[in-house]
């Protein structure tokens, strides 16, 4: 994916740190890009304090959404990418695992009308766990714990379903990471996944989805719905790193909120990315 990005930015805003971060991460090792990723969101964590930024994701648009509290009808392209990557799975009694939660507002949504038994919500960045225990404390079926998807702090089989939502991307090591979902989920369990990659390495995840051991009960490509939300989302994301990031970084975090106009925006509207969701299951 980095590919993609990088090779349509010249003539579009990405912004220098955005530029800079990504022409790194081309040459780095695994390790150093988990690294980098991490202390990325890191720094979005802290400069983002606003309670009401609960989402990160790209959203998703299409005529299936759930039913929405009025609460939570502002957030409903967000809530409706997590909604498309479960909708196929029953949650209600389960105990869940969402890997790379952010800042929460998923795992939070889920926790209270999925009905599962237990949610543990899992992210690399310590400031964004901090955050979410302060702002979700009240939910008693949702936890928070800081960890690497590569190698989670959890013990085998322990869960009946994983979700992963628009986080793999910044993995260093997808064959680990898998592993890991493999072995945290017990026999006949569930792992819902939903994330954008360039052609060539959605061919190689596929490979990886079944080399690992999942069976393959589905899978779709959701570009168009994740294009029509980022449209309809501009304004209110313009608006939100307007007020929240310093001057130097607007264009940069523009270009991780996937903003119209772009590179990873014009990429997926080229069809040089995609957006796709699968789900697995371990037998």
């Amino acid at each position: 994916m980095l590919r993609q990005v990088e090779g349509i930015g010249a003539n579009l805003g990405m912004g220098i740190p955005a530029r800079a971060f990504y022409a790194i991460m081309r040459i780095s090792p695994p390790r150093v890009r988990s690294r980098m990723w991490r202390a990325l969101y890191q720094r979005m964590a802290r400069s983002q304090d606003n309670p009401e930024f609960r989402f990160m994701n790209y959203g998703f648009k299409d005529a299936s959404g759930p039913p929405l509290s009025e609460a939570d009808e502002p957030d409903r392209l967000f809530i409706q990418l997590y909604y498309m990557n479960i909708r196929d799975t029953n949650l209600e009694g389960k105990e869940v695992l969402e890997i790379g939660s952010g800042r929460g507002g998923g795992a939070y949504w889920i926790s209270r009308t999925m009905k599962p038994k237990s949610l543990v919500a899992l992210d690399y960045s310590e400031q964004a766990i901090l955050r979410c225990v302060d702002w979700y404390s009240s939910q008693d079926n949702l936890s928070f714990i800081e960890g690497n998807a590569e190698k989670l702090p959890l013990e085998d089989e322990t869960f009946d379903v994983v979700y992963n939502v628009e986080s793999s991307h910044c993995y260093g090591d997808i064959p680990a990471f898998l592993r890991e979902v493999f072995r945290v989920l017990r026999p006949q369990g569930k792992f819902c996944w939903t994330d954008m990659r360039e052609p060539k390495g959605m061919l190689e995840l596929h490979e990886h989805f079944t080399l690992t051991g999942f069976n393959i009960e589905s899978r779709a490509e959701v570009t168009s719905n994740v294009i029509e939300a980022l449209n309809d989302i501009d304004e209110y994301r313009r608006e939100m790193i307007r007020n929240s990031a310093p001057a130097s970084l607007r264009k940069s975090f523009e270009t991780f909120g996937g903003v119209p106009g772009t590179p990873i925006y014009e990429a997926l509207k080229s069809g040089r990315i995609g957006y796709f969701r699968y789900l697995l299951s371990k037998h």
